[in-house]
């Protein structure tokens, strides 16, 4: 079993750094709700086709509660990609007040 970088919202820090790059597998209508302003959409079934999109540096990876992002982590790895898992998602990214965006003029919130 391939072991999973994972880290809580208490160890991720506030503001992000600057060019930590932040991977978001959610469904398209989910990252349209909220999402973390600057992070990159590919939806978990669309990794394996857009692996060359994936940074090479460290890389956090976000799904609404941390298990597609646990399981795109997994996969990563064994692609060689430098990847952490945010255990709790973006329900926990949104309950600890960290800021979010939304497509349209609707305020951002986790769907």
């Amino acid at each position: 079993m391939v072991s999973i970088p994972t880290v809580g919202i208490d160890g991720v820090p506030h503001p992000l750094p600057e060019g930590l790059p932040v991977l978001d597998v959610r469904e398209p209508a989910e990252w349209a709700a909220g999402h973390i302003d600057g992070a990159l959409h590919i939806p978990l079934s669309e990794l394996p086709a857009r692996l060359d999109e994936v940074p090479t540096e460290q890389t956090l990876v976000v799904c609404k509660v941390g298990g597609r992002s646990s399981q795109a982590v997994a996969w990563l790895t064994q692609q060689g990609r430098d990847v952490v898992n945010l255990d709790g998602g973006m329900l926990d990214w949104e309950a600890a007040g960290r800021p979010m965006v939304a497509e349209g003029d609707a305020p951002p919130y986790v769907a």
